[in-house]
């Protein structure tokens, strides 16, 4: 089951970036994905199919987050026991992005972490053990609009007490019940911010030094495991040159004022 709320114009798309760099400064980006495990009651007669790496019973929950922390993209259904590649893989978003049919303007990008494949449109981190110093500045710059996802999933759990414990429903009544909680997340946070999304709610960073206050659901949430692994890690010249266009761009031309001393770098 998959719920597509995502922009249908090139128009919207452009609004998302714009967001995007007004708020983390990340040119060009549209969403940041992450894959999440919820933790059910083994279905009657399931075996292990929903039985998982973590030694547990869950659905797979694959979303995309704008920048303002709603869900633009929901895939929900994939158990447990699927290999983690195959669920990107087998996303509809991932087909919509291979084919060029979201309507994105030219060179967007999204953003995910270190179990996603690199690609042309997807941005990960370098995870190479030893990275220079324009490495570790582009994985912090990403870091940073990637947390726009993590904070959405932190506090989809935080707010839905159900999530709080192994959900025992039936398949088809457990993809429902995470689809509408996805759907009244964005809704409360677009209709009720003050109450539902209060300031303390997210991982807040001040603008002066880079330094991080973490958000009021991380007092609450331990229990949404993430993938580990969405994709290969071959990639494409193609894509690391991308890659390597954006870490550039972040050194040279757009730097922030404190990331050098977030990643243990003396200003040059």
């Amino acid at each position: 089951m998959h719920r597509n709320t995502m922009p249908s114009t090139s128009n919207e798309w452009k609004q998302i970036q714009y967001n995007f760099f007004l708020r983390w400064n990340f040119p060009r980006c549209c969403g940041a994905i992450d894959g999440k495990h919820v933790l059910i009651k083994k279905p009657p007669k399931s075996g292990s199919m929903y039985f998982n790496y973590k030694k547990t019973y869950s659905i797979v929950l694959f979303a995309m987050v704008d920048a303002d922390y709603c869900f633009t993209y929901i895939d929900i259904g994939a158990n447990g026991r699927a290999s983690d590649s195959a669920i990107f893989r087998d996303s509809t978003l991932n087909i919509a992005m291979q084919n060029n049919t979201l309507n994105m303007p030219e060179n967007s990008i999204i953003v995910g972490d270190d179990a996603f494949p690199l690609r042309t449109k997807l941005m990960k981190p370098y995870s190479k053990s030893q990275l220079n110093n324009t490495e570790r500045i582009f994985n912090y710059r990403l870091s940073r609009a990637r947390r726009v996802s993590e904070n959405a999933f932190g506090i989809l759990v935080w707010r839905f007490r159900i999530f709080s414990r192994p959900i025992q429903l039936k398949e088809t009544t457990i993809d429902n019940v995470i689809l509408a909680a996805c759907s009244l997340h964005n809704w409360l946070k677009k209709s009720n911010p003050n109450t539902y999304f209060p300031e303390n709610a997210v991982d807040r960073e001040d603008l002066n030094t880079g330094n991080i206050t973490f958000g009021q659901w991380r007092n609450h949430v331990n229990n949404l495991p993430t993938v580990s692994h969405l994709g290969s890690n071959n990639y494409k010249n193609s894509a690391e040159e991308v890659r390597r266009k954006y870490a550039k761009y972040f050194m040279e031309d757009n730097p922030l004022p404190w990331q050098w001393k977030k990643v243990g770098l003396e200003l040059a």
